[in-house]
């Protein structure tokens, strides 16, 4: 059995009620529900929210909103992997036994069937406890530096001061949109970034986390051009 899994909790700060806020004309949860249902991978798509308001919205496109999330774990400091144990303890407790959870952020508005799709291809022919989106960094960040209280720069890696840049290791960091996992791994809230894990490419241009105004602003950016050049 194969679950979605889409958390979304409704004190986002930084940008309120941003999983049900209008993007390129949808809420943007709608977003990661559509796609969900439209690759027709999952058994169930379920949408783990605190607020009524969210899940009334994720019904009216499609997801199922079974139960809301206890309080206890819908705070910012609740993990990921914590909200999705709890999704899959309450569906072992429900009589279904999802063998494979794919947590899809709600804020992912760029996010792919194909992806979706090669990820779980991956995990199904492999031998890997997760496999999530990522991209490459688009400087290399063994040249990075911070600035210290008196306005002074210090190199983070001083030791590739004289390494050129083609010469540095590729870097990835994650693409914030979805994360296949074998169920077991979920519960147990194995950490996703190890050496037990793999990862489905995403180019740049198609990324973009969204937890400020300004991130919103070029994600809408990115919208509107990937729109008109379809």
């Amino acid at each position: 059995m194969k679950v979605a899994i889409i958390p979304a909790r409704g004190g986002s700060k930084r940008i309120p009620r941003k999983n049900i806020r209008e993007f390129a004309g949808k809420p943007m949860i709608a977003y990661s529900i559509e796609c969900a249902r439209q690759s027709r991978i999952f058994d169930r798509i379920i949408v783990s929210t605190d607020d009524d308001e969210i899940a009334q919205v994720a019904r009216k496109f499609g997801a199922e909103v079974p139960y809301l999330r206890p309080k206890e774990i819908s705070d910012d400091y609740t993990g990921t992997t914590e909200v999705i144990a709890h999704a899959i303890a309450w569906l072992r407790e429900t009589g279904d036994q999802p063998s494979v959870v794919c947590c899809i952020y709600a804020t992912a508005p760029f996010i792919s069937q194909k992806d979706l799709k090669q990820g779980l291809h991956i995990l199904e022919s492999g031998d890997w406890q997760y496999v999530f989106s990522a991209t490459t960094y688009a400087f290399p960040i063994f040249r990075s530096f911070q600035q210290a209280l008196d306005g002074g720069v210090e190199m983070f890696f001083p030791e590739y001061f004289e390494t050129r840049s083609q010469d540095l290791p590729e870097a990835l960091h994650d693409a914030g949109q979805f994360y296949w996992g074998l169920s077991q791994a979920w519960v147990d809230q194995l950490r996703i970034f190890g050496k037990w894990s793999t990862v489905v490419d995403i180019p740049r241009w198609r990324v973009q986390d969204i937890d400020t105004r300004e991130d919103w602003d070029r994600a809408e950016l990115m919208s509107r051009y990937l729109m008109s050049a379809q």
